[in-house]
């Protein structure tokens, strides 16, 4: 090993280090639970603890109390009977014990995540309550998302001044008996289970009485049995979770059952409960019923798989079931002659969906927000494929996700996705180098996915988070896994099965699989050079260089057919191939007409995993125009269907109702409104609209930078944009030339140009932070300062 290729490995195990390290909690708790040899899967505990808190008034106002929490698999925890966490704990990694081969179905154990959470407010002066309700899947589900230890586990770290609070033998424990085996399950591919709950046997849970309460007598619980402190087998070491706690919208009414249709009495139907739009929720009713009888709630969604089955006890009863499913109506059925009080819902998620768009055409509108809700619901313990059937960590379904995630979502969005950069990485195989598309417990390397989610995935993160410390982790795993590809004498490389070749759901005899992989192969490479460089190790820059070269002209060589790229030009002519070689900078500008003519156009054979990236390509070659109409064809049924609110697994509207794949509004928002990063983390960007038949224009961006928001009107005669850009970001905005002849422009209500003469905007004192940038063909380019902006121009 060279000294630079050991510097390297030095910083970035010292980067990675600090990465896991940075909260690293001294643990004194332990993991308690009941008494047992192996855990009961679907077993659900109740833990409590009091603590006296002399010192709390020495705390200052600005200090934290930070609770240091987990569990396998998750908990629910009150202080003095107040919610503090809503479902916590995370599944999903973060790393196993040690690296080892890997064989699919066949997990390996894992360490664990620990939350952190502020407990300040919650707490006093005197006695405190702490309650926790603690779940154990005890399962893994069919596709990997979770790596249970083979016991159940909850553990809790706080100290206020100097008082430690930790979870040991001195808490109380019960096995909370409501929760009862499910008696119907349709399969196993998800981790959590559906519920069953029999609140005869219930413990005063959303009552005044329940056991979370302070004051509750629990002295006829047993105390809690520990398995020792961290790190300890099963649950071996701690590491912070990347993301926050879930984000809990509170309980609140369906659409069509406001407050003023409560209080009713069941006829015995089943009630359909609408919801605003498609989320994930936990149902709740607030009933008045005898004893004995059974309720059942699910979702609308046809492929769901979480269900609940209540046993009703005597008289006034509320209820919510916390097993997470999705849907936009939520179907009760509850026996005839019970009375209703309440049917309501709790929208929970992963940050918040806070990015925007809409223009005056309607249609484009509506389809980027449902682009927007379907990866919002599709984020959750991990990016996933959907949340109803799976809950997968396809890292092509991922990477799909990455292209419009930092157009909608806020920080615990970007977080989430270096969470499923490090896991990937980290469950990767020891020996080969392959990371797999799907896991962490699963393991199965579908190379059109590996080679998708190093550019769009890993790649895309850093660009626009600027995060050196998860770039210097994952690159090492990238550089082996692209170094064990073999290439043909040609140029090309060797075409690789591994455990499955999928690459597209569109129909299978018009998939260009050469072209394709090639195409994917050969990003992978620019953008594992990227990271190199950034790293500043040129240890593999000449296997990158040759590769690269070589490759892009055995691309052009042998797949360019005079107007189109194919490895079979008689029988394949694939619009998913033809537009990676556009968006990967395969194909040359010359041949960007052609490619969209011959086609992009005619041929619709993507499934929404590849057809916003042939929109895209579309855009680069100017035609967006085309790029929408493409669109409307391909989505109009859905998008015209007011009943939907998210985009489905395949473009006929089947499969899940709700699929990660679909991102439509990366086009909408990096092309037709014109933003994207020109730098990492957004530090420089630019503004390029391209209307094409719009007149109005708005978008919000969810930056690493701060909000930036872009607003651009246009009629036959002016234009007028707004834009307030954030601290840290300079912008260079471009006044478009498409629509007439621009003669004045204002910006600030300062004339910097009349008339075809451009006022001198070098001088500072007079247009502090304008700056002139140029022309080309279609726009006029300004850089503007961090601020708020108005620009206006005119014929």
């Amino acid at each position: 090993m060279t000294k630079r290729k050991t510097f390297f490995w030095f910083i970035a195990s010292l980067l990675t280090l600090f990465s896991f390290q940075s909260a690293a909690v001294k643990w004194d708790a332990e993991w308690i639970w009941t008494k047992q040899k192996i855990g009961n899967p679907n077993d659900w505990v109740m833990l409590r603890k009091e603590v006296d808190i002399t010192d709390f008034d020495k705390i200052t106002p600005n200090e934290a109390i930070t609770a240091y929490i987990s569990a396998d698999t998750k908990y629910w925890l009150w202080i003095n009977g107040e919610m503090v966490v809503f479902e916590g704990s995370y599944t999903g990694g973060p790393s196993p014990v040690k690296p080892s081969p890997r064989v699919d179905s066949f997990p390996i154990a894992s360490n664990k995540y620990y939350d952190q959470v502020d407990i300040k407010k919650y707490l006093k002066k005197g006695k405190n309550t702490i309650a926790a309700l603690a779940w154990y899947y005890g399962a893994n589900g069919d596709k990997g998302t979770h790596i249970s230890a083979r016991i159940g586990g909850f553990i809790f770290q706080a100290k206020v001044d100097e008082k430690l609070i930790i979870s040991d033998t001195s808490w109380k424990a019960k096995k909370h008996e409501a929760y009862q085996p499910v008696a119907k399950e349709k399969h196993r591919r998800v981790a959590a289970w559906s519920v069953n709950y029999d609140a005869r046997n219930d413990m005063g849970d959303w009552g005044n009485d329940a056991w979370y309460l302070p004051g509750y007598d629990d002295s006829n619980w047993e105390l809690a049995s520990s398995a020792k402190k961290p790190p300890r087998a099963p649950f071996f070491e701690l590491f912070p979770s990347e993301i926050p706690p879930l984000n809990n919208f509170g309980l609140a009414n369906c659409t069509n059952f406001p407050e003023s249709k409560f209080p009713f009495v069941s006829d015995g139907k089943k009630i359909k409960c609408k919801l605003d739009f498609n989320k994930n929720f936990t149902p709740y009713f607030d009933i008045e019923a005898p004893a004995g009888l059974s309720i059942h709630i699910k979702s609308n969604m046809r492929l769901n798989t979480i269900e609940t089955f209540y046993t009703t006890k005597q008289g006034r009863q509320q209820f919510e079931s916390y097993s997470w499913l999705n849907g936009r109506i939520i179907e009760y059925t509850i026996p005839k002659g019970v009375t209703v009080h309440g049917l309501k819902y709790r929208w929970t998620g992963v940050g918040k969906p806070v990015g925007h768009f809409e223009s005056d055409d309607a249609w484009y509108s509506r389809i980027w927000q449902m682009s927007e809700n379907t990866l919002y619901i599709c984020a959750r313990d991990n990016f996933m494929d959907t949340p109803d059937r799976e809950r997968g960590l396809w890292i092509g379904d991922v990477a799909d996700q990455a292209s419009y995630l930092f157009y909608s979502m806020d920080k615990p969005g970007r977080d989430l996705l270096k969470k499923a950069i490090k896991v990937t990485m980290a469950f990767s195989d020891s020996e080969s180098g392959v990371f797999a598309g799907l896991g962490p417990g699963r393991f199965r390397e579908l190379p059109a996915q590996s080679l998708q989610f190093i550019e769009q995935g890993v790649w895309h993160y850093y660009y626009n988070t600027g995060d050196l410390e998860t770039l210097a982790y994952a690159y090492p795993y990238v550089h082996k896994y692209l170094s064990i590809w073999e290439k043909q004498e040609n140029g090309l490389i060797v075409f690789r099965d591994g455990a499955w070749k999928w690459t597209d759901w569109g129909p299978q005899d018009t998939i260009d699989y050469d072209v394709i992989q090639n195409a994917l192969y050969y990003s992978a490479l620019v953008s594992a050079r990227k990271m190199a460089k950034v790293l500043n190790d040129n240890t593999h820059m000449a296997f990158y260089d040759q590769r690269i070269t070589e490759l892009k002209q055995a691309f052009q060589q042998h797949f360019w057919q005079d107007g189109f790229y194919s490895s079979k030009p008689n029988k394949l002519k694939d619009d998913r191939a033809n537009a990676v070689a556009i968006i990967f900078s395969l194909a040359e500008p010359a041949q960007y007409q052609q490619i969209v003519d011959n086609v992009l156009i005619p041929n619709q054979y993507a499934s929404p995993h590849f057809e916003w990236m042939i929109y895209n390509a579309m855009a680069i070659a100017g035609r967006y125009d085309d790029a929408l109409a493409r669109m409307k064809q391909r989505y109009g049924k859905q998008v015209d269907n007011k009943e939907r609110s998210t985009l489905t697994e395949y473009m006929t509207g089947g499969g899940t109702e709700n699929h990660a794949w679909n991102a439509p509004a990366t086009v909408l928002s990096q092309y037709i409104a014109g933003i994207a990063p020109t730098s990492v983390a957004w530090e420089t960007y630019e503004i390029m609209p391209n209307m094409a038949h719009m007149k109005h224009i708005k978008q919000l961006v969810p930056s690493v930078q701060g909000d930036i928001e872009f607003e651009i009107s246009r009629d036959n005669n002016s234009i007028n944009m707004t834009l307030t850009s954030p601290k840290g970001s300079t912008a260079t905005v471009g006044i478009p030339k498409a629509y007439f002849k621009v003669n004045t422009l204002s910006i600030n209500d300062k004339q910097v140009f009349k008339a075809g003469l451009l006022w001198s905007t070098d001088n500072t004192d007079q247009y502090p932070g304008i700056r002139y940038m140029g022309e080309d063909d279609k726009y006029l380019k300004f850089e503007l300062a961090p601020g708020d902006w108005t620009i206006q121009a005119g014929q």
